[in-house]
């Protein structure tokens, strides 16, 4: 134990010696909570919407109320007045602006007359959140228009009354698990995958392997310093991206026990994984070229910023073979949800298992180079 713990000791003061390597592996999860958080997370506001009027009947004046309060209020679109509708369209496709409204001729008559009456809208479908956005206001406005004047006494409709279980989340929130989760990551390839390869290429391994360490305290010895790491940054970005997503249930005791062995067990998962990886490999440049590589495959399938539930097969697939899925899974079940022990069971089993198995494979992969 003693020499085990003479290569952690090492491995800790040669990270915290790194200021630079620190703090880059800590601001990288911040500033992506901030910037992806705030860049999705709002609403659509101020776009523009051409209104192309062939009838300046009451009706039409109906209509442009109905958009000046939108503008007024929620201000998801301002209107812009359009001689013909040609123009209207030739400005949706170049995007000068985002959508145009057309109010054909004889609207009002068929209003009144309840003969189809219909408005047109010319949305640019390349950009599916504004324009789904727009088209949600627009079908919400014309049916509040379609509503009757005089309401019936008795409902005769079918109605629908959503009850919400938690207080809203907005995207900021939302994207804290995976905040965290991704600091665990950065820290273990940071500061195991990368460090150890280095190591490796510079016989600091070797040199161990000619004193009384045997190969399988090494392995331990590293792999513990990795998880130690990991566990830090995990912690760290837990408590800092809950002050900046304005959710205090981090600061629970229990909360913060179940947050501190879900960090834990993900450290575990997430190091033993990069250590499998990294076992064989003797170029520095190997881990660094599959930076963000494996961001991508482990991050992305894992339902962090999309669930997986609308993902093809062969995404939902990875996804339940990938320790972020579980590390975010159960990051979710306490921090938004408070779900208890009994949310995060099954995410902490597998977690413990993958990180015991993998490191139970690597370490008899791993051999000396000379």
């Amino acid at each position: 134990m003693n020499r085990m713990y003479a290569i952690i000791e090492r491995e800790m003061r040669k990270f915290f010696r790194s200021p630079t390597l620190m703090i880059m592996s800590l601001m990288l999860p911040i500033l992506q909570l901030i910037i992806i958080g705030n860049a999705f997370g709002g609403k659509i506001v101020g776009t523009h919407v051409a209104v192309v009027d062939h009838d300046h009947g009451p009706q039409a004046v109906k209509v442009r109320e109905a958009f000046a309060a939108v503008a007024a209020n929620i201000k998801t679109f301002t209107t812009i007045d359009y001689p013909n509708e040609v123009q209207a369209r030739e400005d949706v496709r170049t995007g000068k602006i985002d959508a145009a409204v057309i109010i054909p001729e004889h609207y009002s008559r068929r209003v009144y007359s309840q003969d189809a009456p219909q408005l047109g809208l010319v949305v640019d479908n390349s950009d599916l959140f504004t324009s789904s956005t727009l088209e949600a206001e627009m079908q919400s406005l014309v049916g509040a228009m379609n509503a009757p004047q005089v309401q019936d006494r008795l409902t005769k409709a079918i109605a629908l009354e959503v009850v919400e279980l938690y207080p809203y989340v907005n995207y900021l929130k939302y994207l804290l698990p995976m905040t965290v989760a991704l600091a665990m990551y950065i820290s273990v390839m940071i500061g195991g995958g990368m460090l150890y390869i280095d190591d490796k290429a510079r016989g600091v391994h070797e040199g161990y392997l000619v004193t009384p360490i045997t190969k399988l305290e090494l392995v331990f010895g590293l792999n513990i310093a990795g998880s130690i790491k990991a566990t830090l940054s995990g912690l760290s970005i837990g408590v800092i991206g809950s002050l900046i997503a304005g959710l205090g249930t981090v600061f629970h005791p229990v909360i913060m026990l179940q947050m501190l062995c879900l960090i834990v067990a993900g450290s575990i998962a997430f190091n033993g994984m990069m250590f499998l990886l990294m076992v064989r490999v003797d170029d520095p440049l190997v881990p660094r070229a599959m930076f963000g590589v494996l961001n991508v495959l482990l991050l992305y399938p894992s339902g962090a910023m999309y669930p997986t539930a609308s993902f093809p097969g062969w995404m939902q697939a990875m996804s339940v073979i990938d320790p972020f899925t579980y590390a975010i899974h159960g990051f979710k079940a306490v921090l938004l949800k408070d779900g208890g022990w009994i949310a995060i069971r099954g995410d902490l089993a597998f977690l413990t298992i993958f990180g015991i198995a993998t490191l139970l494979i690597a370490t008899p992969l791993f051999k000396r180079t000379l």
